[in-house]
């Protein structure tokens, strides 16, 4: 089975940017094929890594909930498991070096306990065809609660400099003890930090929810620079402080 690191934290905080440089940082170094997994409803890790997708796990959910009576007779062959699987593939996207998995939106009401079932299988399938695979999870804890990852060995908690920041990292980080997770690293990133440097309250709050912190990524014009004009965020130069910041942490983490 892959090695697999959970990127999590409230939104807003930075998380799919990491995630985009961590896949790149993976691929350079010849830890590849990557298995990246793009966990929120709201998918953009896509954007940062500067590929289209094909097709997404919420797709396939809206067509199989919508059409099941005209798939019977494809059903009564294939089997609802392995009809399924194979679409499945529909959503996964090749990259260089790298697959992404989208997970998706719904398009119409009801809840997610369908398509996480569906990751929760795929994942399981498919992840031992990857040395490592890497998941962009929603916003909060939802990915984390409803085990949708068979195990982890990693967790990055990834947060801003704000004291709910810190502490929507320590929920997230007593939910995975609590569940029964042991990832050999479990650390907090503190992201967008004005001259990468944490005031006094922020080193606080850390403290409080009793969190390792294993790396600061500093405040920087050009990510919003390049988010703005629509350029890929992997494309930051090698020079980035933040590029710079974030290859200390990964390597901090022996990945």
């Amino acid at each position: 089975m892959a090695f697999v690191i959970a990127v999590v934290g409230k939104g807003g905080v930075g998380k799919t940017t990491l995630s985009g440089m961590l896949v790149q940082y993976l691929c350079h170094n010849g830890k590849k094929p990557v298995l990246a997994v793009d966990a929120d409803s709201n998918s953009n890790l896509n954007e940062v890594l500067g590929l289209e997708i094909t097709g997404s796990l919420g797709e396939i959910r809206e067509e199989l909930d919508s059409n099941i009576r005209g798939l019977i007779e494809e059903l009564k062959t294939k089997g609802l498991e392995d009809y399924t699987f194979s679409r499945m593939n529909e959503a996964i996207t090749k990259g260089d070096g790298y697959d992404l998995l989208v997970m998706g939106r719904s398009q119409g009401k009801g809840c997610y306990c369908y398509v996480n079932d569906l990751l929760r299988n795929l994942i399981a399938k498919v992840s031992e065809n990857y040395p490592f695979m890497l998941v962009d999870n929603a916003a909060g804890m939802e990915h984390i609660s409803r085990e949708i990852l068979p195990k982890i060995d990693v967790v990055i908690l990834v947060s801003d400099c704000s004291r709910r920041g810190i502490m929507s990292a320590g929920r997230i980080q007593r939910l995975v003890k609590e569940i029964g997770h042991n990832p050999s690293v479990m650390g907090l990133v503190v992201n967008a930090a004005p001259d990468g440097v944490l005031d006094e309250g922020t080193i606080e709050e850390i403290e409080n929810q009793e969190l390792e912190l294993i790396g600061i990524v500093p405040q920087d014009d050009e990510v919003f620079s390049f988010d703005s004009d629509g350029i890929p965020l992997i494309s930051l130069p090698e020079t980035s402080p933040v590029k710079q910041a974030l290859h200390k942490i990964f390597q901090r983490i022996g990945v």
